[in-house]
């Protein structure tokens, strides 16, 4: 039996093997045992035969042995045989493999090419009623001569055009239209299209617009956007294409569609960049009269956006490379009657055309250089006329923001790259107006009545914008301009007009990038002389000083020399043994800088650890023995103090850090100091014991450094420290003591890095008192260490099964199973302290591990477990859900869903609270999983929605509307109780949440 006939016995029940057969003749060809004369033979009677499948099958067989071949195998005469051949037969189908591998050969040239081009036209009505995938590799063999061959078609001139266009029509298939629309682009960009432009328009707009929309879980990922940006490229790909697409683009912007509309103004914007200026200017006035109803008339504000973007399209094109003002040239026909029609309609300020009329003026004068100088002329005087003549403040601010709606455009034209001024530009365009216009928005901004406070921030802005153009104002200007915002900041009653001091700060931050000497000179000052030395009880007003100045230091020199000042204002404070609160203010301003600086890289970063981490450190261990201001020794200052010492300390390098690990506990006091470190005493008073939080901080931020430790003394190990920190937690009485000390067992535990301490932390787990050497007393609970060893643990996933057993083991004990059950919210929450940043060891796969094991378990543990227990379990449960990403917990859905039905009712409005956010995932994730406990859900939560943070509006929207409909009635009965709650915010959840039951969808508008 031949090999042909095997292939077709073969091809329709097993491809792959048929497709081995064909590899098998082209092995015999590469060994010479066969020649290609005797495989064309051996073809005879199937490619005569009356079956057209008999053929197609045959041709396919000669294709895929030439496939197989190597490309250095055929001859010239061989390529040209087999090409005339195929082409012959290229109706019969199979032959358009066989084409493709013949035309990526070097042997195969310009009359090769030519040929199977012409066997495709010639045959293109045959080809075209192929199914989709037989279609999609013509289109390939097309794109292929496209890529490799295209001088030899490009040689048939517009008969090639004409046969290209008939061979692309009709397509629906996405693949296929990538491809169409590559292959339009390159004729349209690259070849002589004046005679068949029309042709080549017509063969792609009649796509036009996409309607496409992928498939769920398409193989091929090709979006209706992907259809839409190549289609886009080749409807915009020449100016000859300007008379066929903007009359067409115009009459399909009357469309009723949003996405049309959108779809029609993102390619009128495309078609407008690329076209050359004079085939936009034929058309500029006509799309003018189409754009401006979108944009007057917002409908839609999208759509007035991108209406907007293509104006400016249509500007730029028209006045690219232009440097003369003359009213002749394209763009200045453009623009006069827009800003005719714009002038109108600021007559009336305060009609709703008047804003969009300023957004149409900046928009085209950010276009260029000229077009701002051609609508600074036409507007602006007029625009200053006609605010001298109004009265009302309404209307004055709608026009002060069309002039910083052009001032915005002019700070545009300075940032844009390569700006080229015009020879008529020989001062700014603002420049004839520059004394008006600072006296107006001056006026309005220091002369407004204080509760004027939208048309306040109007001036604010518009003075900012003065103060970015370009070599506009002179620095004395500039100053005067700062000196009014430092009055909003400092002297104005803020009460009900933060916006007009948040603008005056931010304000001043932007003039700090590029004056900031000024900044310097002037508001430095300013500030630094309303932070006093001794605030009275009730004064607070430094605190809005303190933000200004912490958000002015973007600049380096200003950042550096307000650290300067902040730490000498410090000392003054504390050597007036100032009000906590100030240093705390004081404190936390200097972090805040700092947390903006590149500290490892920064010059001062040895300064910062002298006059902050030593000298700070040093003065609070001494404050807590009564020997420094008491302010340093309030646990919130300490706090606040621990953060900033750790920023520093972070960025230091390795041996400044193992020196910093040493004091962790001494505090850098010095030997003979009236402070004695904490550890291993008793009695001890809480001004001294808060100087751990302190000990934490340093813990944390010298990283594996913390090593050093156990240089400092010989009876110093991971144990005993390990011994001593489990004995303060249980005695400590102060919650926010106890807490940093347990963050110091956990940084201890995790960080670990011997077996031998992990062992010392799982005995310090199991029994916490044994560790201490104190004995148990009811009066003490160890939970809280036990759980925070386990975090330690199960973050870095060592001994994670024996961890979680023991803790899940708890919940099942009357007397210890309600606080450990709080205890699982702990295990995988973040935390500032045991984290990346600090060098704790924190594996990607904990959460996940530790839901693996606690689900399953809890879940069977649940209905073992008697009454008086079970809500520990529902508790410990929702305390892993709410750390554990959304997929992990999907997987278990079925087994999680009946335990949250029941957390919602217990008592606890915590538990609720979390039990609701788990459903309103699992509806948004997994809607048909709830779909069969919907009464159950309904019932419980209505239950529930007298309470503050319940709602039942979670699953309209998410879960089907056919589902939800039956319960709909009574759901809405069901809440108007809450609707007369005494509290506004549970009223307005009730309210929302009618709403949301009400206008939902029918079963039949389901998607």
């Amino acid at each position: 039996m031949s090999d042909v006939q095997r292939y077709l016995l073969r091809v329709d029940e097993d491809k792959d093997s048929a497709q081995r057969i064909a590899e098998e003749t082209a092995q015999s060809l590469i060994s010479k045992t066969k020649s290609l004369i005797d495989v064309v033979q051996s073809l005879g009677e199937y490619i005569n035969d009356e079956d057209v499948s008999i053929r197609s099958k045959a041709v396919n067989y000669l294709s895929q042995v030439i496939s197989a071949l190597p490309n250095t195998t055929l001859s010239r005469q061989q390529v040209q045989v087999l090409c005339q051949f195929l082409c012959d037969r290229i109706e019969d189908g199979g032959a358009v493999g066989g084409l493709r591998k013949l035309q990526s050969l070097g042997r195969f040239n310009r009359e090769m090419a030519i040929m199977t081009f012409r066997a495709l036209v010639e045959h293109f009505q045959d080809l075209m009623i192929r199914p989709h995938a037989q279609r999609l590799q013509i289109l390939e063999l097309l794109n292929d001569l496209m890529l490799n061959h295209r001088g030899s078609l490009r040689s048939l001139g517009d008969g090639a055009i004409v046969g290209i266009t008939d061979l692309v029509s009709g397509e629906k298939d996405p693949r296929s239209l990538m491809i169409i629309f590559s292959i339009l682009q390159v004729i349209m960009v690259e070849w002589d299209i004046a005679a068949k432009a029309e042709t080549l328009f017509d063969s792609a707009f009649c796509y036009f617009p996409i309607t496409f929309r992928p498939p769920p879980d398409d193989p091929y990922r090709i979006t209706a956007q992907d259809l839409k940006a190549r289609l886009r490229s080749c409807i915009s790909a020449s100016s000859h294409f300007a008379p066929f697409a903007f009359p067409q683009l115009l009459e399909k912007l009357d469309s009723t569609s949003p996405n049309v509309k959108k779809d029609v103004l993102q390619t009128l914007t495309a078609c407008t960049t690329s076209y050359n200026a004079a085939a936009v200017s034929k058309w500029s006035i006509t799309l003018w009269d189409s754009l401006k109803y979108e944009i007057l008339n917002v409908q839609e504000e999208d759509l007035a956006e991108d209406s907007l973007v293509t104006l400016q399209a249509i500007a730029i094109t028209l006045g690219r490379d232009l440097t003369s003002t003359n009213q002749t040239t394209h763009l200045a026909r453009f623009l006069k009657p827009i800003m005719n029609e714009c002038k109108e309609e600021l007559q009336a300020p305060q009609h709703k055309k008047a804003k969009p009329a300023g957004h149409i003026l900046s928009s085209l004068a950010s276009s260029s250089s000229v077009a701002l100088l051609l609508v600074v002329k036409a507007i602006v005087p007029p625009l200053l006329t006609i605010y001298q003549d109004v009265d009302s403040i309404a209307s004055q601010k709608a026009l002060l923001e069309v002039l910083v709606q052009i001032f915005n455009a002019a700070v545009i034209r300075d940032e844009a790259p390569g700006v080229v001024r015009s020879s008529a530009e020989a001062e700014h365009p603002l420049a004839p107006f520059k004394d008006r216009l600072f006296e107006v928005f001056s006026q309005a901004l220091m002369s407004s009545p204080h509760e004027e406070v939208t048309f306040r921030v109007v001036a604010l802005k518009g003075l900012l914008r003065l103060c970015q153009v370009r070599n506009y104002l002179q620095n004395s200007e500039i100053g005067m301009v700062v000196q009014y915002l430092d009055e909003i900041v400092l002297t104005e009653d803020p009460s009900g007009r933060e916006d007009v001091k948040d603008e005056a700060i931010q304000a001043l931050v932007e003039i700090s990038k590029s004056k900031h000497q000024v900044i310097m000179d002037i508001t430095f000052p300013a500030f630094m002389a309303n932070l006093p030395d001794q605030p009275t009880k009730d004064q607070t007003d430094y605190v809005v000083t303190l933000e200004g100045l912490a958000r002015l230091s973007v600049e380096k020199s200003i950042s550096d020399t307000l650290i300067r000042r902040l730490l000498n204002k410090l000392e003054t404070v504390l050597q007036n043994d100032g009000q906590a609160s100030y240093t705390q203010a004081l404190l936390s301003t200097i972090d805040y800088v700092l947390s903006r600086r590149d500290l490892p890289s920064d010059t001062n970063l040895s300064s910062y650890h002298e006059k902050i981490v030593v000298t700070y450190v040093c003065k609070a261990a001494l404050a807590s023995v009564g020997s420094g201001p008491e302010a340093l020794v309030e646990a919130a200052t300490l706090e606040i103090l621990g953060r900033l010492i750790a920023r520093i300390v972070c960025a230091l390098v390795e041996h400044k850090r193992r020196s910093v690990a040493i004091e962790t506990f001494t505090l850098f006091t010095q030997e003979g100091s009236p402070f004695i470190p904490v550890l291993y005493r008793q009695d001890i008073p809480e001004k001294q014991r808060r100087t751990m939080i302190l000990s934490t901080w340093i813990l944390a931020s010298v990283g594996q450094a913390a090593d050093a430790l156990y240089t400092v003394a010989d009876d110093i190990d991971f144990d005993s420290l390990l011994n001593e920190f489990t004995r303060l937690a249980l005695v400590e009485t102060t919650p926010t003591i106890r807490h940093y000390i347990l963050e110091q067992i956990a940084l201890l535990v995790n960080r670990s890095s011997t077996s031998k301490g992990l062992s010392d932390a799982l005995r310090a787990m199991y029994n916490p008192f044994e560790a201490a050497q104190i004995d148990a007393t009811p009066s003490i609970d160890a939970t809280p260490i036990v759980f925070w060893i386990a975090k330690a643990l199960l973050l870095r996933l060592s001994h994670t099964q024996e961890v979680l057993d023991h803790l899940l083991g708890l919940l099942s004990d009357n007397s210890c199973g309600p606080t450990s059950a709080r205890g699982f919210g702990l295990l995988l929450a973040s935390d500032e302290i045991i984290s990346k940043q600090y060098g704790a060891k924190l594996r990607l796969l904990s959460k996940q591990k530790v839901f693996s094991i606690c689900a399953p378990r809890i879940a069977a543990d649940f209905r073992a477990a008697e009454a008086s227990v079970k809500p520990n379990y529902l508790i410990a449960l929702l305390g892993i859900l709410k750390d554990v990403p959304t997929e992990v917990t999907m997987a278990e859905i079925a087994t999680l869903l009946p335990l949250l039905l029941q957390s919602l009712d217990l008592p606890d409005q915590e538990v609720k609270a979390a039990t609701i956010a788990s459903l309103a995932v699992i509806s948004q994730e997994s809607p048909g999983a709830v779909e069969g406990h919907m009464s159950s859900l309904v019932n419980r939560l209505l239950q529930a929605a007298s309470k503050p943070r319940e709602n039942i509006a979670i699953f309209p929207g998410r879960v089907k509307g056919s589902v939800l409909l039956p319960y709909r009635a009574g759901v809405i009965k069901g809440i108007l109780p809450v609707l007369d709650d005494a509290k506004r915010h549970v009223r307005k959840m009730a309210v929302e949440c009618r709403a949301t039951w009400t206008n939902m969808d029918e079963p039949d508008q389901d998607a």
